[in-house]
């Protein structure tokens, strides 16, 4: 115990209800409240003794509350975000003046993607961690020098940015981790986790890393979780599904926040037939590929919601974006799960490349023909670090300003020659309207809400934020049109980093 640096695991209070960072593939602050378990940093929490797992924004707690919990900490390590990155150096910087020898790590797919430059932005930032952190994290904690520990970046003595090589993935490691369940009992409280389509209380965690799938759009496989697809074994999988009801009693359902979990057959089958004799419900990811088998072996082994991303309408939109999937498939998959009972969130995506507004109605009588339970619309993102950042930027459809307000709020930062970022704005609305205001919609949701008190409450509350939403956006859309149109700007090229070995990189530091 006292050879290791007192630890905390920090999701910190970027914005006000922001659901980023270690929490959310798609960090945004959110008008409808919605905040997912920070999976990640439970891992290096539950290694290390005397650590705490903090997370801040679904907890409520400030940022001067945070700045105080800090001092009594060695070392803190930071689950940054490109959204909130600014916010986070600012509160590094809030933290090492309460407690200058403090030691400061940032992690995430941000600095993954801008090692020297996430350093260069603060020296309040001791190193970062590019990839997976885990093993990182703990070495250094347990006092291993930062010279000697694979994924890190950081400055040497004479101030030069230094990059370590790369640590291999985990594979078989991923059996060792501990259990991100065991983390939640000890640090946090589940019911302060909601998301609007699953049951709630709910508790989510990884059976996998990974995702063999190319979707350009997609920021985690392409930085922190990688395209190699890497598996727990089914056992290990069915031991922390086990453990659930026993340490949480009150929680109604259990969420595989894989980046994909369906990818393979064989798999699905034999991990239902593990979870079945459990009798809790459980919901996961999923891609259209999965055929009627696979999915009568999930329904039957207590699987209750499919999230699934279908997109687009459009066939050369979802080649661009390299889906691998086909509106067949979308509609084939739809009809089975209804068949079988299994409720599905559908995720839809407007601003992808290849998008006009002809292909906009297509997509929006496309999710009106699969009838997805719930839906989700977002506007096109391009992270820094995915194929459609490097994409849009060589081709200047990306424009001036940052993909998120002063606050977090997700704005459009894509525009096309035909189609404006206003019109995209509008079009998300116009989905949403369109979709969720048909009376058998109406119907099929206050039909739900009947029958649950905590429903109809929940329903009220996120009536009245989708309303206020809604509002925003036809608004933003408006003025925007009456401006003129928002201005833009040459952007700056993120170099892509590649270490094979510790080398010095001063001269990438000055160019970025």
């Amino acid at each position: 115990m006292s050879s290791v640096m007192k630890t905390l695991l920090l999701n910190p209070p970027s914005f006000e209800n922001f659901d980023g960072g270690a929490s959310s593939r798609w960090p945004a602050t959110r008008e409808i409240a919605s905040f997912w378990y920070p999976v990640w940093l439970t891992y290096p929490a539950g290694m290390l003794p005397g650590s705490r797992l903090l997370d801040a924004p679904p907890h409520g707690i400030s940022a001067q509350e945070t700045i105080r919990i800090s001092r009594d900490y060695d070392f803190v390590v930071v689950f940054t975000s490109t959204v909130g990155f600014e916010s986070d150096v600012k509160f590094a910087r809030a933290m090492k003046e309460g407690r200058p020898d403090l030691k400061i790590a940032f992690v995430g797919p941000h600095v993954q993607v801008q090692p020297a430059q996430s350093l260069l932005a603060s020296s309040d930032i001791d190193f970062v961690v590019r990839g997976e952190f885990d093993y990182a994290v703990f070495d250094f904690a347990k006092g291993k020098p930062l010279a000697e520990i694979p994924n890190v970046s950081f400055r040497d003595s004479d101030g030069r940015i230094v990059h370590n090589p790369q640590r291999p993935l985990l594979h078989e490691e991923l059996n060792d981790l501990p259990f991100a369940v065991e983390t939640y009992k000890r640090d946090l409280t589940v019911e302060k986790y909601n998301v609007p389509f699953l049951l709630h209380p709910f508790v989510s965690f990884y059976t996998a890393r990974g995702c063999p799938a190319q979707c350009t759009f997609c920021l985690w496989p392409q930085t922190l979780s990688g395209h190699a697809w890497r598996t727990r074994s089914n056992e290990s999988v069915a031991e922390e599904f086990r453990m659930v009801p026993k340490l949480f009693p009150q929680v109604k359902e259990v969420f595989f926040d894989d980046d994909t979990f369906n990818i393979r057959k064989d798999r699905v089958i034999a991990l239902s037939k593990l979870l079945k004799p459990v009798g809790l419900r459980w919901s996961c990811t999923s891609r259209v590929h999965g055929d009627y088998e696979a999915l009568k072996a999930m329904a039957d082994g207590g699987c209750r919601l499919l999230i699934v991303g279908f997109e687009s309408a459009d066939p050369k939109i979802l080649k661009n974006i390299k889906k691998g999937a086909t509106v067949e498939q979308a509609h084939a998959f739809m009809k089975n799960c209804k068949q079988l009972g299994i409720v599905v969130h559908g995720d839809f995506i407007i601003g992808l490349p290849g998008e006009t507004p002809e292909s906009i109605n297509r997509t929006i009588e496309f999710a009106k023909e699969l009838d997805c339970e719930t839906i989700q619309v977002s506007m096109a993102h391009a992270y820094p670090g995915t194929e459609l950042y490097n994409w849009a930027r060589d081709r200047n459809f990306l424009a001036s300003e940052a993909a998120a307000d002063a606050a977090g709020h997700q704005l459009p930062h894509l525009e096309y020659p035909g189609l404006g970022r206003e019109e995209m704005m509008a079009a998300v609305n116009r989905f949403y309207d369109s979709y969720y205001f048909r009376p058998r919609v109406v119907w099929r949701i206050l039909r739900n809400a009947l029958w649950d008190a905590n429903d109809r409450k929940r329903l009220y509350h996120e009536a009245v934020s989708f309303m206020r939403l809604r509002a925003e956006r036809w608004r933003w859309a408006r003025k925007t049109i009456e401006s003129g149109g928002p201005p833009r700007s040459t952007l700056i090229t993120v170099p892509e980093i590649q270490p094979a070995s510790r080398v010095s990189v001063e001269s990438e530091s000055q160019s970025a």
